[in-house]
């Protein structure tokens, strides 16, 4: 039987997940391949929250490409994320996980306005909180705005699920000569440029003391192994 080791934590999702290995913006199979990893975990009683992106649809780093001011581009960018939480919302209702939306900004017709006390609550309750909307502010990723509630719900560790098996010192991709990285310091991280997250998410993780785990999402079994072994993936900690 699986034990986890950690009793509450952060997902990170990018938009770019809900699409698979398909084109398209949303792929039925990615999201309930999705569903499905979470709703093993979540019988295990781990409480989890789920920062999820827009960059399926439209990512704020898109401005200049078409020409837009950034701010207006990032307000795009997180109307997206709540596109996409309402589509994960619903993937794990068709699973039978209970979940609850919250939003940086506010959407009160369509979603809850994020809480603080309310999203605590609905963790301890058992429920799904899937927080969008990035931290409402332009010039602010979602990766910053997963470090962010993180801290706030006080997760043991943040997993940020990619399309890749770890951290590594090039795109292994591009390059199968990459080395990857089994565990890597904050310092460390911010110091080589490490494609993890941004500097300002990682910060706040090194000042808040929040391990981040990568791991490739679609691997069979990798979001059970992150909570329960943290195997086949890259840690992230202190020094």
């Amino acid at each position: 039987m699986h034990r986890p080791r950690y009793k509450r934590i952060l997902l990170k999702l990018s938009g770019e997940a809900l699409m698979g290995e398909h084109e398209y913006v949303l792929d039925k199979e990615a999201c309930a391949h999705i569903a499905q990893a979470v709703k093993e975990v979540h019988s295990l009683g781990v409480e989890i929250g789920i920062v999820v992106g827009g960059g399926n649809i439209f990512r704020g780093s898109l401005a200049k490409e078409f020409g837009f001011e950034r701010t207006p581009a990032d307000h795009i960018g997180m109307l997206a994320t709540t596109i996409n939480g309402l589509v994960l919302q619903q993937s794990l209702a068709s699973q039978g996980v209970e979940s609850q939306i919250m939003s940086a900004l506010n959407y009160d017709s369509i979603v809850e306005s994020y809480k603080w006390t309310h999203a605590m609550h609905a963790l301890q309750k058992g429920r799904v909180v899937i927080f969008v909307g990035g931290t409402g502010n332009p010039y602010f990723t979602t990766d910053t705005a997963a470090a962010l509630r993180a801290s706030e719900m006080r997760a043991e560790i943040l997993l940020k699920a990619t399309k890749v098996d770890g951290i590594y010192d090039d795109d292994p991709i591009k390059n199968p000569s990459a080395i990857k990285y089994e565990t890597v310091s904050y310092s460390e991280a911010l110091q080589k440029h490490l494609k993890i997250m941004d500097a300002t998410a990682l910060a706040l993780c090194r000042e808040n003391q929040i391990p981040i785990y990568v791991f490739d999402l679609f691997e069979e079994g990798a979001l059970m192994r992150a909570v329960c072994e943290n195997k086949g993936g890259s840690l992230v900690r202190g020094e």
